[in-house]
Order: C-alpha cells, then sequence, then structure tokens
C-alpha cells in the first residue's frame, strides 16, 4: 500500500501546500498553514456516507391503520403481555426450568391456532413426538399447529419465506438455535445474539409475533449476553416455587404495556389454570386470626393481590447468637425494620430469632409492606393476633413515620371486596373511608401503642 502523502491547507483562504511553510504562498498570511490528513483505503472502503438506499421518514401523525393486538386466548397472559400480541413485536420469556414455560406457549399457541390464525411452533429441545405427546395430555392434539424439531436458523427461515407468515412464531430455546454464518456452539454469546437478530428482523419485516424462549442462570437471570434484552420488546419472567401449585407471569420490559403487570396461573393435571383471584388464593386457611399473621394489599402492575405476611418470634437463652430468617422479602429491610422498632418504639429484638415469611411462596418488593412486617412483628413478640379482617400498608422510615403509599384507596378497595372491614395504615390515604373502616397511624410507636394496649 502506497504511503499516503502529507498536505498543508491554509486555514484563513483554503489553498494547499505539499510542504509546510511559514507564509501562505497564496494569501501572504503567516503561521495559517495546517496539516490535513488524506483519506486512506481503509477510510474509502469504509466510508458510510453515501452509497446506501434511501431511508423512508414518516411523520408520527402519518394517517394509517396501526398495528391492532391479538389476542392469545389467556386472559392472564394477555394481561402481562399488556392487552395482547402486538404484530411484529418480539417477546424474550425466561423462567427456571420445569417452571412451565412450554406448556404455557403451547397452550396459548393452540387458542391462536384455533381462532384461525397461523401459528408455528418450532423445538429446539424437543423432538416433535415429546411435542405431540405433550399436547396430547394437554388435551390440544386437534389444534392446526404447524410443528417442527429444528435449530438451524437459515433452514428455520428458508421453511418460513415458502409459506404465508404466520400470526404468531414460537423458537424453544433461543439457546438452542444455531447460525451457520457464526463460529461457535449454540448458545455462545455470538450465536444468541446473531440467531435473534435475523428472527427478530424476519419479524419485523413480516409483521409475526415472535416468542422467544430463554434459559435462565442459577441467580435467576436469562443466560446469554444482556444485549439480548435490549433487542426485543417485551422480557418477562415466568416464576414460582415447584412446592406451589401457582405460576405468577411478570413483565420486566414491555414497550407496549406497562411493566410489573402480571398473569396468575396455577398448575393443574390438564396444564396450567388461569386464576382470576389470586388474593383467594394466598389467603386460603385464614379461618381464625393468629398472632404474628398480618395481611398486605400488595400492587402488581395494575392489579391489587392480598398476601399473608407470618412472623415467628423465639426468644432464645442469654449469649446464643440469634438469627435472621426470611422468605419472601428483603433481608436487608426486615434488618432496617428491626432497628426502628428498637430505637423508636423500645422494643428489644437482640436476644430472639426472627423468622418472616410470605405465605403461597409470593415474593414482595413493595416498599410498602412495611408496616405489615412490622404489625406482624409487634404481634408475634407480644403473642396478641391482630384485629380480625384488618390490613395493613404503609412504608416505615427511618424516623419511624408511616409515610403514604401509592394507590392507596385501590389497595383498600379490593380488600373491602373480598371481606376485610378494617385497614391500618398512613393518615392520609384518599378514598379509604369509602372502602372500609379506615384508621390512620402517623408513628410506628402509635402501631405498639394499639397492638400491645389492644385497643
Amino acid at each position: 500500500m502506497a504511503k499516503p502523502k502529507k498536505r498543508y491547507v491554509c486555514q484563513a483562504c483554503g489553498g494547499v501546500s505539499h510542504r509546510w511553510q511559514g507564509q501562505c504562498p497564496d494569501c501572504a498570511e503567516w503561521n495559517t498553514l495546517a496539516e490535513d490528513a488524506p483519506a486512506t483505503v481503509f477510510s474509502m472502503k469504509h466510508d458510510l456516507s453515501s452509497g446506501g438506499r434511501a431511508v423512508e421518514f414518516v411523520e408520527l401523525d402519518k394517517p394509517g391503520a396501526l398495528p391492532q393486538r391479538q389476542p392469545t386466548g389467556l386472559a392472564e397472559f394477555d394481561r402481562a403481555l399488556g392487552g395482547g400480541l402486538v404484530p411484529g413485536s418480539a417477546i424474550l420469556l425466561g423462567g427456571d426450568p420445569g417452571i412451565g414455560k412450554s406448556t404455557l406457549l403451547l397452550q396459548a399457541a393452540a387458542r391462536i391456532a384455533r381462532e384461525g390464525r397461523g401459528v408455528v411452533y418450532v423445538s429446539g429441545e424437543e423432538a416433535s413426538g415429546q411435542v405431540r405427546m405433550r399436547a396430547a395430555r394437554l388435551g390440544l392434539s386437534d389444534a392446526p399447529v404447524k410443528l417442527a424439531a429444528a435449530t438451524g436458523v437459515r433452514d428455520i427461515l428458508t421453511s418460513l419465506g415458502s409459506m404465508d407468515a404466520p400470526g404468531l412464531l414460537v423458537i424453544d430455546s433461543i439457546q438452542t438455535m444455531h447460525s451457520d454464518t457464526i463460529e461457535g456452539a449454540p448458545g455462545t454469546v455470538s450465536q444468541v445474539r446473531g440467531c435473534a437478530f435475523e428472527l427478530i428482523r424476519y419479524a419485523k419485516e413480516n409483521g409475526v409475533a415472535l416468542v422467544l424462549v430463554g434459559h435462565v442462570t442459577k441467580d435467576g437471570s436469562i443466560a446469554g449476553p444482556r444485549v439480548l434484552e435490549h433487542m426485543v420488546d417485551v422480557v418477562m419472567s415466568f416464576e414460582g416455587e415447584r412446592s406451589h401449585q401457582y405460576r405468577i407471569l411478570r413483565a420486566l420490559k414491555n414497550r407496549f404495556g406497562a411493566v410489573d403487570e402480571i398473569g396468575v396461573f396455577a398448575m393443574a393435571g390438564e396444564g396450567l389454570e388461569e386464576v382470576d383471584n389470586p388474593s383467594m388464593l394466598f389467603l386460603s386457611g385464614r379461618d381464625e386470626p393468629m398472632a404474628g399473621s398480618a395481611v398486605f394489599p400488595a400492587i402488581e402492575g395494575t392489579r391489587p393481590v392480598l398476601v399473608e405476611i407470618q412472623a415467628l418470634i423465639v426468644r432464645l437463652q442469654s449469649g446464643a447468637t440469634p438469627r435472621r430468617a426470611v422468605v419472601g422479602w428483603d433481608n436487608g429491610r426486615l434488618a432496617m425494620l428491626l432497628a426502628v422498632l428498637e430505637s423508636r418504639c423500645g422494643l428489644n429484638f437482640s436476644a430472639a430469632e426472627v423468622y418472616l415469611n410470605v405465605a403461597g411462596g409470593y415474593r414482595l418488593s413493595d416498599p410498602a409492606a412495611d408496616l405489615a412486617v412490622a404489625a406482624a412483628l409487634v404481634s408475634a413478640m407480644a403473642d396478641k393476633a391482630l384485629p380480625p379482617r384488618s390490613v395493613w400498608l404503609g412504608e416505615v422510615s427511618l424516623a419511624g413515620e408511616i409515610r403514604p403509599v401509592a394507590h392507596g384507596g385501590l389497595r383498600l378497595r379490593e380488600a373491602a371486596k373480598l371481606g376485610f372491614d378494617r385497614g391500618f395504615g398512613p393518615v392520609d390515604v384518599k378514598g379509604a373511608g369509602s372502602a372500609l373502616a379506615y384508621d390512620g397511624l402517623g408513628q410506628l410507636a402509635n402501631l405498639v401503642d394499639r397492638i400491645i394496649g389492644n385497643s
């Protein structure tokens, strides 16, 4: 490669000289010549400012039909999606092994296919016979779903190109897909990113709703490059404990709807069943009030869910190291709440073991659960049951104040629908009095006096 020649350009008149000199020979200005690096062969080959096809730009208010959501036939699935499948969207569904991802998608695919919309289900982990066996167990054998067992993206896209574009394309799973244009085994970062890009491009160009099943790591996050979550439109997590029958479909990212929206399912013999009222699922077995039990109205997206918080206090002999165990809530937040109860309310938990559990295997991240947890802890310490048919909500500050929470009126109205007639929480909650008998608490010390004093 020939070495590019240097040139010097006058900053005053633009004159070009092949050697530097103090005075410009064209305009006679002094010290105005500056070196200008010419275009190299590499830069000319990689210049993207020309040679491409023109991109069509449209206005935001351009008249025309917008994509219409397509229902899946599963109301809880549609709720988590924000109303249904959007044509041309890419959805990434992750979850623990055996949680029911393939079962959920097979049920949704069968219902969509029965409505006359084309559905293609590509399995990279199971043979076609295994998927058909599961469909027979679920009673879905008569659904006109086009089923294939393949892992080559080129083969899949070639087959899809020879037929009408389906309404739904399911890839189970993206970690098993392989592209022959990329080196590496299936599941590597380059393979997952490249295969997902080709499938998403096909979905966008043909208006196909694409669902990619993703593996998860041992800490629960979706395996593979994090850029995969940025490439898709919707990221969903299918959660639940194998020891419990319920499953929660949670939207972590949604370009077409609200995040943190959930759909609740129950695992049955014939697949996943929708749970219209999940509060009854998490409040089962509450016939008699017991010490250390409080009910908290949580908010998941736009849906209130009532859950039971259970606490147990065990007194130890002097010198023993107390234990703190939490299931379904943040361990650090429990430590903070215990410190506030000791500092602001005069309670002593240093010589006692503290066990906290959210019933039903539910996981709470709402800061509004502070007051319900505090009520359960104080009730367990005093061995006195809380008022029957009561709910507790409110965020507790380090100063011991009970702060307002979002959607307080909605939470209380949901509690009233389920037969609860008394609520405790922050002083200023809009719409609290119309739902049930409401008592506002300003300080955490008021809660302790109310429970221990049994008023």
